[in-house]
């Protein structure tokens, strides 16, 4: 069958098979298909949707587009991932992954970099010093075998098929379709050999997905697609209507993460980080949810999660002294005290524009290869809810960046709503399927 066939098919609304998707999503990567083409059928895609069966066929034919990996093979052992889909001051993979890690359980991670205003995880790492994120995969399996965990960059012969059909999603205004989205993450996750893959799926004003619906709806297709393919599968949809934590920019993450990893955490990063923990250790066969649960925490308790995280930061080339001396990390150039106008409750904070603040001050990319400034970031002094004074530091500006501060902290001083009631707390965690 053509392509042309192919789109025609889906333009009516019919089901492709597994072989039609394969044909074309090969010959995209081949260039038989062009770009015209491909796009046709990812507009058909998003008008007319995919079935389960679809989504699964599209996950797999990415998947095998390059180079696969099979980490429990070479370890011996269940390999379990998380994914995130993307938000503001996330930092939960050096937390979840170092308390996995502590348990028993490999966790083999392949994160990518920041680009706008969600950080990436590979970013924060390298903000310390000497750490390496681009190891061989000889180096990777022994960093996992020797720690329980190792975090690296993505290799370029990884799922191809999504980097290109990313690319023309963004160009074809196609990047909100739920069975393109649920391809793009399961094929990569599938591709790095993870047994098990615990989803954290971000909800709210910060986050890809603005309401609920859409984010359960997501949900259930990644888990749907990973079931059909054999694999086991969480969803955790979180709260991402305020930043996660109090800390936004790269080392200034990784200072709240080794905090965390001491036992010192703010409650929301708390609440998401163990329970992705637990159900990472629920899929490995570590327990039910509450055993699993109570292992994740005292993996922090006994100093076991922060002792493996120094561990795989001292393997992968890190200075293991910045995570108990802070100042190895870097210090900004300027800082900036944002005051409060009036007495009252935070009622918001904009997670969105928390981000794009962050991203003025140097924290994140504003294009593909772009330079960041590890320094910059945002420090929170409260949370949504939290009781504050006229002048009352609400939070502070770091930057080494060549920005105008001073125009920027009259923008961040928009991001809080001030009330006089004191608002409802939502919960950090939203739901949980499985």
């Amino acid at each position: 069958m053509t392509a042309y066939d192919i789109i025609m098919k889906k333009r009516r609304g019919e089901e492709l098979s597994d072989s039609e998707i394969r044909e074309i999503v090969n010959g995209y990567v081949d260039g038989t298909v062009p770009d015209y083409q491909m796009s046709a059928l990812l507009m058909a895609i998003c008008f007319k949707g995919m079935t389960p069966a679809e989504t699964a066929a599209l996950t797999l034919a990415m998947m095998n587009s390059g180079d696969t990996f099979t980490p429990s093979e070479e370890l011996g052992a269940l390999c379990i991932d998380k994914h995130s889909t993307g938000g503001v001051g996330d930092k939960t993979t050096l937390i979840t992954a170092p308390v996995c890690a502590a348990c028993g359980v490999y966790v083999p991670k392949m994160s990518g970099r920041g680009l706008g205003h969600t950080g990436g995880t590979i970013d924060k790492l390298e903000s310390i010093p000497g750490f390496r994120t681009s190891l061989s995969h000889n180096e990777f399996i022994d960093t996992v075998r020797k720690a329980g965990f190792s975090v690296s960059g993505q290799t370029g012969s990884l799922v191809p098929a999504d980097k290109q059909i990313y690319a023309l999603r963004n160009a074809t205004a196609t990047v909100d379709s739920i069975p393109l989205i649920c391809s793009s993450i399961m094929s990569k996750k599938l591709a790095t050999g993870a047994d098990g893959i615990v989803l954290d799926v971000k909800v709210g004003d910060g986050a890809f997905m603005k309401d609920e619906e859409s984010a359960e709806a997501l949900s259930v297709a990644m888990i749907d697609a990973a079931k059909i393919l054999g694999r086991k599968c969480t969803a955790v949809m979180t709260d991402m209507d305020k930043p996660l934590g109090r800390a936004v920019g790269n080392s200034l993450e990784v200072i709240e993460a080794a905090e965390a990893l001491k036992g010192r955490c703010p409650d929301d990063l708390f609440e998401v980080s163990m329970t992705l923990a637990a159900e990472m250790l629920y899929l490995a066969g570590k327990g039910n949810t509450d055993e699993c649960r109570a292992m994740a925490e005292n993996a922090i308790t006994s100093g076991k999660a922060f002792d493996t995280f120094k561990a795989m930061v001292g393997l992968q080339g890190g200075d293991t002294k910045a995570l108990e001396d802070y100042s190895l990390l870097g210090t900004a150039k300027r800082s900036l005290d944002i005051l409060s106008p009036a007495d009252g409750y935070i009622s918001h904070i904009s997670c969105e524009k928390t981000g794009l603040i962050s991203l003025e001050l140097g924290a994140g990319r504003k294009v593909k290869d772009g330079d960041i400034d590890s320094t910059a970031g945002i420090v929170f002094n409260c949370t949504v809810g939290s009781c504050v004074k006229k002048g009352d530091i609400l939070g502070t500006l770091y930057t080494s960046s060549e920005c105008d501060i001073d125009s920027i902290a009259e923008d961040f001083s928009r991001v809080f709503g001030i009330s006089q009631e004191k608002p409802i707390k939502k919960p950090s965690v939203i739901k949980i399927i499985r």
